[in-house]
């Protein structure tokens, strides 16, 4: 293979991808780097100010990407979603499920209010997002589906049980989209990243932050661009024997 060929690899040139939570720490950093990369990038948040400065930003560095605001609880506002990307893009092709909230929830005080704001938002909004793009995946030629979960599905998870249990369960479905979707040209992975210098594991202490970073080989949180690469694989043509399994980038946490 020469130059050319390895970096077709990696181009998503007139591909479209939805990133849910894209307009900061992981998600934003891999929908600029698909941007870079030659994708259409909608990239979804709650906040309508937020997927606005997301989408000037990105069309600013020569992208293609439209900001839609959506709430992963909110069913109605998933659909919308897929709709929306179609409609602006023409196609859909990848999507990547990294919107998530990671509530502090002490065993023996849970809520049946928290547990559901935490179940919908990590998971049953993944699920219908995933529902609601197979239609246009499978017509995509190159379909991938990126479900970014988390080391702490492998680990002992005090205080963030429900999250933790979320992202394992969030695990599981891939392997089972991977089987079912692979005779329809879907590859379905996932990402579990470790300690990210983002805003959720800024919301921790000072004590919290410190322990986090330090418990893997590399002894230091990663930068949310570190993560691009991972992500840019798996979406790719990289990665066009790969489904149905989980990439561990975690600087050495969990051995796997």
């Amino acid at each position: 293979m020469d130059r050319a060929g390895l970096e077709k690899l990696f181009d998503l040139t007139d591909r479209v991808a939805i990133v849910t939570g894209g307009t900061r720490g992981i998600g934003r950093s891999i929908a600029e780097g698909f941007v870079a990369a030659g994708a259409k990038v909608a990239v979804a948040s709650r906040k309508a100010d937020s997927c606005a400065d997301a989408e000037r930003a990105l069309v600013s560095n020569g992208g293609q990407a439209i900001g839609v605001p959506t709430h992963m609880g909110d069913l109605d506002a998933i659909g919308a979603l897929v709709d929306t990307t179609v409609d602006r893009f023409g196609r859909l092709d990848i999507v990547v499920n990294n919107a998530a909230t990671a509530l502090r929830e002490d065993i023996g005080r849970f809520t049946p209010e928290a547990y559901a704001k935490s179940m919908d938002v990590n998971l049953r909004g993944p699920v219908f997002l995933v529902e609601a793009s197979i239609p246009h995946l499978e017509r995509s030629g190159s379909a991938a589906i990126v479900n970014v979960i988390s080391a702490g599905a492998f680990l002992f998870s005090a205080f963030t049980a429900t999250y933790a249990a979320a992202k394992a369960a969030l695990m599981s479905y891939t392997r089972a989209w991977s089987a079912d979707l692979a005779p329809r040209g879907i590859r379905v992975n996932a990402l579990a990243p470790g300690s990210i210098d983002t805003d959720m594991m800024r919301a921790n202490t000072p004590e919290a932050q410190e322990r986090m970073a330090n418990a893997s080989h590399l002894a230091r949180a990663a930068h949310a661009d570190e993560m691009i690469g991972p992500a840019l694989f798996l979406a790719s043509d990289a990665a066009s024997f790969v489904t149905g399994q989980v990439l561990i980038a975690d600087g050495g946490l969990v051995p796997h």
